[in-house]
Parts: C-alpha cells; structure tokens; sequence
C-alpha cells in the first residue's frame, strides 16, 4: 500500500512540473509569436497601423513633423519669406484629413516594413543602415497640395533621397533576434501543449492536474496582459522629449492590440477548463457519496398482545 501511494505522489510531482513549465512557456510562446508572424508580416503590420491615418494624435504629429520640414524647405528656396510659414501649415494640416493622407500614410507605413524585413531576413552582410526611398509619397503630398492651390506647393522637392530607418550598428543584432524569435515562434507552443499533454497523462490526480493547467494557462494570459500594460508605460517613458507621446501611444496600441486579444484569450479559456473540471469533480463526488441510511420503522405488535 505505501509504494502505492509513493508511485502515485511521484507521477503527481512529475505531472505537476509538467505543467508547470507548460504554463511559463505559453505566454512566452503568444509573445514570440506575436512579434514572428504579427509584427513581422507586412500585410498584418499595415492592416494595424492604417486606421491611425484617422487617429487626431498621428495626424497632428505628421502634421507637426512635415509641416517643420517643407517650411523650412520652402522658406530656404523662397529667400526665408515669412508668410509661406501659415500657408504651408494650414494646408498640410488640412492635407491630414483627406483620402490622399491616408493613401501615403499607408504606402509610407508599406515601404518602410518592407525595407526593414528586407533587411532582416537578408543573409548578406550589410556595412550601411536600412534605408528607405519615400519619394513617392512625397510626390503624393505635393500633388495634393497643388490640387489646393498651396503657394509654391511646386517647389517641393520629391528627390529620390534614402532616409534611414534602421542604424548599421544595429542591423545585425535585429536580424540575430528575429531568427531568435522565429524558432521560438515554432517550438514553444509545441513544446508547452507536449509538456501539458505529458504532465495530465502521468499525474495519477489527472482531473486535478488538469485544473491546474487551465488556472496556470489563465495566470499566464493576465501576466502576459500586464506585461503589455508595463510595456506601454516604460516605453512612453522612453522617449525623446521631441517625439509626440499620444501618437506613439496610439501607435503602440494598434500594433499590440492582437497581442491584448490573444492574453484575455487565454485567460479566458484557461478559467473555462479550470471551472469544468472543478465542476465535473464536484458531480462525481455527489455520486460516490454513500446514500444515507433509511430511518428503522416500527414493528407492528401482535393481535394477542393487546389489551
């Protein structure tokens, strides 16, 4: 009897680790994949980010940071012509609120993703940063502003000019990371749905084993949405002082917002399974438990005794 219960203690640790690590894995595993099949997917990438072409924040920091940059353009090229200054601002704010605005914040969001994932996924050794070629949006803002009639809209320059987007200095350990997150995309879901299958199958406690699963999975998708909270303060924080706080934080809001989902997702279905099996424990131990006893009746006494 007592090596009995010693396999039984021991099939219920092994179980029980198991499950453990299956748990720590999950939330790491959303997390890699996340950033391995949403972030690093062109299409999903501006599918997340196109709606902020609506959002007041985005169009007031484009609007601020164009608007510096073609003034002082513009006022260089107009001999520092101090009334193209309103003008130039006036239209570029306007220019935000039009279909055009969003057609190059989409075109602009697309060229940039895809010069950096170029660049990822590029096994040849690079020596300079990622650039990206923008003329073509700016052409699309110059022809927009020409349709409004905006002074010297024309002079604009729409040079073929390579910004960069992406240090040389930190090209290769962003590459390095991404391969990093793809193989960890792949084999952390699969080894914490092995790892969980294996812990249930082993533990003698199966039913309770897997209550701790579901309660492990749901601890882990609210660490998970906590640590998306945490992320966006720290890295609001982090920010120069000239870069436009609520448009950074829309922006970290579209592109995190699968993430959200896939952490109440979690935890969602990890308290479902947590509250079955307790539920189903409940009603077999309702019908192990013995049925009470029927109360003794009395025995009639016989004809002959009566007085």
């Amino acid at each position: 009897m007592g090596s009995w219960s010693g396999t039984r203690r021991v099939r219920d640790v092994i179980g029980a680790v198991c499950v453990a690590v299956a748990c720590l894995l999950v939330p790491l595993g959303v997390l890699a994949g996340w950033a391995a099949y949403g972030l690093a997917d062109t299409g999903r990438y501006v599918r997340a980010v196109t709606p902020l072409a609506e959002d007041p924040a985005v169009r007031e920091a484009v609007a601020d940071a164009v608007g510096d940059e073609v003034v002082r353009e513009l006022e260089t090229r107009t001999a520092g012509d101090a009334a193209v200054g309103p003008f130039a601002r006036d239209a570029i704010e306007s220019f935000t609120r039009t279909d055009a605005f969003r057609t190059a914040w989409e075109a602009g969001n697309r060229a940039v993703h895809d010069a950096v994932l170029h660049a990822l996924r590029d096994d040849t050794p690079s020596g300079g940063p990622v650039t990206v070629d923008l003329a073509p949006v700016t052409a699309q803002v110059r022809q927009r502003l020409e349709a409004d009639h905006m002074p010297y809209a024309h002079r604009i320059p729409v040079a073929h000019t390579e910004v960069p987007v992406v240090r040389a200095e930190d090209v290769a350990g962003l590459r390095q990371g991404y391969r990093l997150l793809g193989a960890a995309a792949l084999w952390l879901p699969l080894t914490a749905a092995a790892l969980a299958v294996t812990g249930v199958a082993v533990a003698a406690s199966r039913r309770r084993t897997l209550t701790a699963a579901g309660l492990g999975t749901a601890l882990g998708g609210a660490l998970l949405a906590l640590a998306v909270a945490a992320g966006r303060r720290l890295t609001l924080a982090d920010l120069p002082d000239d870069v436009h706080r609520p448009a950074a934080g829309a922006v970290y809001d579209a592109l995190t917002a699968a993430l959200r989902t896939a952490s109440w997702l979690l935890l969602a279905v990890g308290a479902a399974v947590a509250l079955a099996c307790w539920l189903t424990s409940r009603r077999a131990l309702r019908r192990r438990r013995p049925a009470p006893p029927a109360p003794p009746t009395a025995t009639p006494a016989p004809a002959g005794a009566r007085t």
